[in-house]
Parts: structure tokens; sequence; C-alpha cells
């Protein structure tokens, strides 16, 4: 085989390889788009139930069942399983996620990776500034079946610990998946990211301050706002490529 030839082969595989690559890619915007509308519309249909009252007799029950029976007052567990709650339910609050945001966007842009800084910033910034939104839209009053384990300020719906948590996490999670090389590294870290947010979502109920209905409306539009500010930067890091290649 020529020079000529081989060089006609090395070209038709790495065409064959970037045309896998944008089909791989083009399927993960879709699914994202439609996450994206299946996590709106959840959200949706869990504030009609819960403005509707529809959805108190679960949440009740769902409560009851982290308590002691006959002892509503009493968590489930001895007391350490009480603090661990606390400690869990704290990487949900807005003082540790301004902490970590900052950290990690501070060191994305020293890094040079700005853009990365800039998209962790605007989703936790926009996802808590839409949580307060939302809170006093809503304005549900905080269970009052059980004793708060907690010290609570604003009102129950949506809870904001879980939407900030989904916000912060995964985009932290899809960050660092980003730069991973194999897929399973990136299921882990995605994985251990929706952990993070499943527990301090639970551990929200566990304490009494939520109701159910509030974590669940929390995850899904907080999971929302991270894959809509995931596909607005895809969006444009492709308009900004095509600008440079057009220039170029």
């Amino acid at each position: 085989m020529d020079r000529g030839a081989r060089w006609h082969e090395r070209l038709g595989a790495a065409a064959a390889n970037v045309h896998r690559w944008l089909r791989a890619r083009e399927l993960v915007t879709l699914l994202l788009v439609a996450a994206l509308a299946g996590g709106v519309l959840a959200f949706l249909e869990i504030a009609d139930a819960v403005q509707e009252n529809q959805t108190r007799a679960i949440d009740e029950e769902i409560l009851l069942a982290m308590r002691t029976p006959g002892d509503p007052s009493d968590p489930l567990g001895p007391e350490w399983v009480e603090e661990v709650g606390r400690d869990l339910t704290a990487l949900g609050g807005v003082p540790v996620i301004t902490l970590v945001t900052s950290a990690v966007a501070a060191t994305l842009w020293l890094a040079g990776r700005r853009r990365s800084a800039t998209l962790l910033v605007v989703a936790v910034v926009g996802g808590a500034l839409l949580s307060f939104a939302l809170k006093r839209g809503f304005d549900r009053p905080r269970p009052e079946l059980v004793p708060h384990g907690t010290t609570v300020y604003t009102s129950s719906f949506p809870s904001g610990h879980s939407m900030l948590s989904a916000v912060a996490y995964l985009t932290l999670g899809a960050l660092v998946a980003r730069v991973l090389p194999q897929r399973r590294q990136k299921a882990f870290v995605i994985g251990w990211a929706l952990l993070f947010t499943g527990l301090i979502g639970v551990s929200r109920v566990y304490l009494g301050v939520h109701w159910p209905s509030d974590v669940l409306a929390g995850w899904t539009v907080g999971a929302s706002w991270a894959v809509a500010c995931w596909l607005a930067a895809d969006y444009l890091d492709r308009r900004a490529r095509r600008r440079s290649g057009r220039t170029g």
C-alpha cells in the first residue's frame, strides 16, 4: 500500500470516528432535552397535586414512618443517626453549597477553565434565586405533624436543600465526568452526585422539616435547572466553535 492510500485510509477512519462522536453527542443532547421536559412536567404535576392537597395522606404516612411508633417526636434509630441526618442535611445548606461552589469555581478559573467556572456559578446562583422565588410563590407551611429536628427560616415547597444539592452536585459531577476518559468513571462520579442529592433530600424528611412532596419537587426542578444550564452552555460552546472556524 502506497503512502497516498495509507493517508486516505487514515482520513477515512478519522472521519468515521468524528461522525460516531457527533452522533453520540447529538443523542446525549436529545436525552438531556427529554430529561428537562420530563422534569418540568413532573414538577408541575407535583405542584398541582400539592395545591389540591392530594399529597397530604402519603406525605403524612411517609413522615410518620420515619418516627418511632407511638412517639412522633422521636426519629427512628439511636441519637447518632439523628446527628448523621443533621450532618447530611448541612451538605445541602446555603453555607456549604456556597463554600464548595466558590472553591471549585475559583480553582477552575485559575486553571484556565473559565467557561466551566462560569457555568457552575450561574447554575448555583440561578438555582438559589429560582428556589427562593418558588418558595415565595407557593408559600406552603412546614410540616406541623412532628417537631423539627433543625431550624428552618423559609416556607416548605419546594425543598431548597434538595433543589440546591441537585443543582450543585449534579453540575459538579458533570464537570468532573466531562474530563474522565472512561464511561464507567463518568457513571461512577454521576452516581455519587445522585447519592449525595438523594441522601440530603431524605435527611430533610427524616428531620421533619419537609414533606416528602417538597423534596421530590426540589429534586425534579433542581435537576431540570442543572440540565437547562448544561444545554445552554453546550449551545454557546458550539456557536463559539462555529465562529472560530469561520474566522480561522
